[in-house]
């Protein structure tokens, strides 16, 4: 809930062929207050939304602007809006932003509604980058994971298929950057744990670390997935800020070891995307829990910071051209299935 990125792709819905800017958008504290009071689908979802589609429209129109692009150059925006309720044990997945609305004030057909397709057909509908990350990864040794660890964390193993073919597997490992954004929100005057200070002042709680960890998901297989709010702050009551930050951060790292244990073989290598790759604290507890390096997807020349708007420009594409958005080893669903619905920009 920090902001909204929007970045350039030029891609066929297969390759990713060019990249143009990026631009992040923080979002007002009054913005991310609003996004907090309908997390789990309660609120003003109406109000929230209009927010969500008016930020996305002026960062259209900046970044059309920056590049000296008109509308007309643009063949379609994939717009994923904000996730405030995922619990596809239930069929339901809710992101709000208006695609119809934002296609109107753009003059550019949207893609949108990425998840519900997958859902509806029983798949967890999440994680969706996965197949840009195998786009992205074609001529690196292999087997190897990407590890994106935003407000949830999720992995994508990559590995070797038959005749020259690629094994993919993708799932929710468990919290990212959540736990530790709302435990700082809480105890201090910051809405993210900035560098990792607050952790690298604390120590871990061994005891409360393995609390959270005696959950059920952990022993679930994948694919599986999960909400922002599937885990809570309450085993974490009566640490001082710094050791609830450092327990965080331990729980965080530890729910991506115990991940894998599901993949085929192990990776040889692991790249981090996401917020949580600028937390060195993080990246020091990955490392340790995994027991190898692990590096920043600038190490490989991608994009960090654009890589999830990146994706959905490439969804979008492969939802145009008809192409498979999920995998049953991506989202569990039954086959490969396409998904998003079309907003056109002129009827």
């Amino acid at each position: 809930m920090d902001g909204m990125d929007a970045a350039l792709v030029r891609s066929d819905g297969e390759v990713a062929e060019a990249f143009g800017p990026l631009l992040t958008r923080p979002y007002s504290a009054d913005q991310r207050n609003l996004l907090t009071s309908v997390l789990g689908g309660a609120g003003n979802l109406a109000t929230a939304s209009a927010m969500i589609t008016e930020v996305a429209a002026k960062i259209v129109q900046e970044l059309l602007e920056k590049t000296e692009l008109t509308s007309s150059d643009i063949r379609v925006i994939g717009f994923h809006g904000h996730t405030v309720d995922h619990r596809p044990a239930e069929r339901i997945t809710c992101q709000i932003g208006n695609g119809a609305e934002l296609a109107r004030r753009c003059g550019v057909d949207v893609i949108g509604d990425f998840r519900s397709a997958d859902v509806a057909a029983g798949g967890e509908g999440a994680p969706l980058a996965p197949l840009y990350h195998a786009a992205l990864a074609e001529g690196l040794e292999r087997p190897l994971a990407v590890l994106n660890v935003g407000g949830v964390a999720n992995v994508t193993w990559l590995g070797e298929g038959e005749a020259g073919g690629q094994a993919i597997l993708a799932f929710d490992t468990g919290p990212g950057n959540a736990l530790i954004d709302d435990w700082a929100h809480l105890h201090t005057d910051q809405v993210f744990d900035t560098d990792g200070r607050l952790a690298a002042a604390g120590r871990v709680d061994e005891a409360r670390l393995e609390a959270l960890l005696d959950h059920e998901y952990f022993f679930r297989k994948p694919p599986k997935s999960l909400d922002r709010n599937d885990f809570s702050l309450d085993p974490l009551e009566g640490l001082s800020p710094a050791d609830g930050a450092a327990t965080l951060t331990a729980f965080t790292a530890r729910a991506v070891a115990l991940a894998v244990r599901h993949f085929p073989v192990q990776a040889r290598r692991w790249l981090c995307c996401g917020g949580g790759r600028h937390n060195p604290q993080i990246m020091a507890a990955l490392a340790e829990a995994l027991g190898v390096l692990v590096e920043p997807v600038e190490a490989v020349g991608w994009r960090g910071d654009a890589l999830e708007a990146e994706a959905f420009a490439f969804l979008a594409l492969r939802s145009l051209a008809g192409l498979p958005l999920s995998l049953p080893m991506t989202t569990g669903v039954a086959r490969p299935l396409s998904g998003g619905v079309l907003f056109r920009a002129r009827a």
